[in-house]
């Protein structure tokens, strides 16, 4: 008997050893309201690293991720990113990250899904001395549709509103990486096939009644390739070059144009790699590893 009780306390001291091993370098702070749109509220997750080592190269420092998939911004898209252990190479770096979830297609069009975004960054900036980052030198990341959302917000950012909830607070970011983001719509058409179920992205009531001059506005005004800024940061764009739904064009066209207006801009082919591939929390360290050069200070 004295020998199964040793096994047995041996077995469980190994188990909690293997349960330490794999705690979360971060502590999870669920639906947090950062706006307020037609009586609703907009939530974020925020993730706060749990080390307080200010020599890891995110201490002190934010990264602001959009969560959104398919224009869909539930929390099975945030669970995606648990998965692609983005939370967990950020705040295992140091980093506070603020999960802002923007809203759905069915409830939201892109205008006001952009607009969310924007309220979130300034939702940050206004609570920064809570969560001890610098407002300054934020970082904003996402994939797919949160990709698109954030590089829409980083090439757009301005000056503040001037009123509102934080409108003091412009939305201004100091570097944005994203993986696999449609950036052109131009390069479609939304109106014929699958994409048609995307027309409430870009008009309330879809593409019903709309001409095809309406259309063509829309959807260039929407796209980031058009909407460059002189604010623009730095920016890395990381795609497979065998992505079934985006198409790795759309990364391409946008690094471009980002150069020709000046800006600093690189592209990473993962090979093979689809949308997403399963080995995506390696390039999401290369983007951790990114934003740390790039939101260093001088």
């Amino acid at each position: 008997m004295k020998r199964l009780l040793n096994t047995s306390v041996l077995i469980l001291g190994l188990l909690l050893s293997l349960f330490a091993v794999a705690e979360e370098p971060y502590t999870q702070h669920m639906n947090i309201v950062y706006g307020e749109v037609h009586g609703t509220g907009l939530i974020m997750d925020v993730f706060t690293p749990k080390s307080t080592d200010a020599a890891l190269p995110g201490h002190g420092l934010a990264i602001i991720d959009v969560v959104s998939g398919s224009f869909f911004s539930d929390r099975g898209k945030l669970e995606d990113h648990k998965e692609a252990r983005m939370y967990d190479i950020y705040c295992g770096s140091g980093y506070t990250v603020f999960a802002v979830r923007p809203g759905s297609i069915t409830k939201y069009t892109g205008r006001e899904m952009n607009r969310h975004v924007k309220q979130g960054i300034r939702w940050v900036k206004a609570h920064a001395k809570e969560y001890g980052i610098d407002p300054d030198r934020l970082g904003i990341t996402g994939a797919s549709a949160g990709g698109y959302l954030a590089t829409y917000a980083a090439v757009t950012g301005g000056a503040a509103p001037g009123k509102g909830d934080n409108g003091a607070y412009d939305t201004k970011v100091a570097a944005a990486a994203v993986f696999f983001p449609p950036t052109d719509f131009t390069l479609a058409d939304w109106t014929q096939g699958p994409l048609k179920r995307f027309g409430p992205f870009f008009f309330r009531n879809g593409f019903d009644g709309r001409s095809s001059e309406q259309i063509a506005t829309r959807t260039r005004d929407l796209s980031p390739r058009y909407q460059i800024g002189a604010d623009t940061p730095p920016f890395l764009f990381i795609h497979g070059d065998a992505d079934p739904l985006v198409d790795l064009e759309q990364s391409e066209v946008m690094v471009q144009a980002l150069k020709d207006a000046g800006h600093e801009a690189t592209l990473i082919v993962k090979a093979g790699g689809a949308h997403p591939w399963p080995t995506i929390y390696e390039e999401v360290a290369v983007m951790c590893d990114w934003f740390s050069e790039h939101l260093k200070k001088d």
